[in-house]
């Protein structure tokens, strides 16, 4: 009977002892952690609500309940986050961006209303700061594998022949690097662009580059950047931006759709069809024709390129 006297006193000793122990625990812990991905903001935000929205844990594996509270679009998302050991507690995503293009993304879990029970089970079980830590770091590891693969989603579709409307267009001519290139469309639009305006000269299609020479190995060109319009434009003698028309003509025509990086790829498939078909091209230039605005389309993936060899009357398709 003593034995079991002494042996209650040292479980009850051992009980308190235990209850101290968890009581002076702290109430609350911090995690943080933070990530660069080589991708605008947009796109990063737009891949963890997407995921959010459609229920799916594509880069975050866990055993985790959350429920959003709070959205502000491209900078930060609020939710509740709640586990088998952690009580409903406030899981932060901010994203910012960096002068290169990058975007840091930060994912935050503020657990301050650790109840006794739940710091008991720390005590116990150990606690699980270590692993939701590393589950974080994985987590926008696989953020990062996710928003990168999808930016380089590209498709090349050979439409094959087809009829261009031709018309007018605004144009300037310039010769570039293949580097360079896409600098230099982009430079020639805006001046283009600003032209049309001074002059109140509404543009009646998407911007276009006419190439008069294409050097099929380094991408270098002598290339006209043009936007169309409805009708002839009078300029000035001494205007750098000039009035053209294109013929009607048919072409082959071939769509990229993805980061225009690929377009070369793009330019191999359309003269392949014109070689597969035995369709000869004509003298009429070649020409792109950029089917969205790509600096409002912060994904790559998203962009689409239509490209057009003009072919000589006579030919067929076989």
């Amino acid at each position: 009977m003593k034995f079991l006297k002494y042996l209650l006193f040292l479980l009850l000793i051992a009980f308190i002892g235990m209850a101290i122990y968890v009581a002076v625990q702290p109430n609350s812990f911090t995690i943080s952690e933070s990530t660069t991905i080589n991708a605008p903001k947009t796109v990063v935000f737009k891949a963890v609500d997407d995921s959010i929205k459609n229920d799916r844990s594509s880069f975050w594996k866990s055993s985790e309940t959350l429920q959003t509270e709070n959205t502000h679009p491209t900078d930060s998302i609020i939710q509740t986050y709640t586990s088998g050991r952690i009580k409903q507690s406030d899981l932060k995503w901010i994203f910012q961006s960096n002068r290169d293009g990058s975007t840091n993304v930060t994912r935050t879990l503020i657990a301050d209303r650790l109840s006794f029970m739940t710091k008991a089970k720390f005590a116990l079980f150990g606690d699980n700061v270590e692993e939701l830590t590393h589950q974080f770091k994985t987590d926008l590891e696989n953020l990062d594998s996710e928003v990168i693969e999808s930016m380089s989603v590209y498709t090349i579709t050979v439409d094959g022949l087809t009829d261009y409307g031709g018309g007018f267009y605004m144009y300037k001519t310039i010769s570039s690097t293949g580097s360079n290139k896409s600098a230099s469309m982009v430079k020639q639009f805006k001046e283009i662009s600003a032209f049309m305006d001074r002059h109140n000269v509404t543009a009646s299609g998407m911007p276009m580059s006419i190439y008069i020479e294409m050097n099929a190995e380094n991408g270098n060109v002598i290339m006209s950047n043009a936007i169309p319009v409805s009708e002839n434009v009078l300029v000035a003698e001494n205007s750098n931006v000039l009035s053209g028309y294109m013929e009607r003509t048919g072409a082959v025509k071939v769509t990229l759709k993805g980061n225009y990086s690929h377009v070369m790829e793009a330019w191999a498939a359309a003269r392949k069809h014109l070689q597969d078909k035995n369709l000869e091209a004509s003298e009429m230039s070649p020409f792109e024709v950029y089917k969205n605005d790509h600096a409002s389309l912060p994904n790559p993936a998203d962009w689409i390129t239509e490209i057009y060899i003009p072919i000589k009357e006579n030919a067929e398709a076989l």
